[in-house]
């Protein structure tokens, strides 16, 4: 009866053991954590992310800031013709002038061509570009002006050409739809394939 007592509780002990070894097996639960932990130390880096790119949108109102672009409201135009001439063309100057209460930027090429009248419409070719000259930023405050090189070639230089009485420029600011009138008498051709007029870059006067 006794070793039947000792072989039960031998029993008991080893059930007892092996339960224990079962709920030794547990701790894989605690791994998951690490894995939760491991995503929230991910979120830093974009939120680094995010700060990286955000300097962007800052960069591109930096750019937008400086005066605005002059315009024909805000200008005054004029030429002058002392630069005398040579081989039937004339050189003359095309000066802009800021004649508005802020500075504004004058940049490129003006669009120029010979007209009947200030609201008559444009005679002929209009101006081609002389691009042997760089463009460049030109600041103009109130009052200051712009110049880029005008040449205008003698209609009678051409026999094909229709002549026609011209009263003047039509010219356009750079990146402007609005224009200004130059009164300045000449002839002009109403063939569209003769060009007469070639303007240069404005340039610092």
């Amino acid at each position: 009866m006794k070793h039947a007592l000792v072989v039960t509780s031998a029993a008991a002990a080893a059930l007892f053991l092996s339960g224990c070894g079962g709920s030794s097996a547990q701790p894989q639960p605690a791994t998951s954590p690490p894995t939760a932990s491991a995503s929230t130390s991910s979120e830093p880096s974009a939120s680094a992310t995010a700060t990286e790119s955000s300097p962007a949108p800052a960069s591109s109102q930096a750019a937008q800031t400086g005066p605005a672009l002059c315009q024909a409201a805000s200008l005054t135009a004029t030429t002058d013709s002392s630069g005398g001439g040579a081989a039937g063309s004339i050189y003359m100057q095309l000066i802009l002038t800021n004649s508005g209460t802020e500075p504004c930027l004058l940049k490129g090429y003006a669009g120029v061509s010979l007209t009947a009248g200030a609201d008559g419409e444009p005679i002929g070719a209009a101006a081609t570009r002389d691009d042997s000259t760089p463009v460049s930023d030109v600041m103009l405050a109130p009052g200051k002006a712009g110049s880029a090189t005008l040449r205008y070639t003698q209609a009678a230089n051409y026999p094909d050409c229709t002549r026609t009485p011209a009263a003047g420029f039509r010219v356009y600011p750079p990146d402007d739809t609005a224009s200004l009138f130059v009164a300045q008498q000449l002839d002009a051709c109403t063939n569209t394939d003769i060009n007469l007029l070639i303007i240069g870059a404005f340039q610092p006067k």
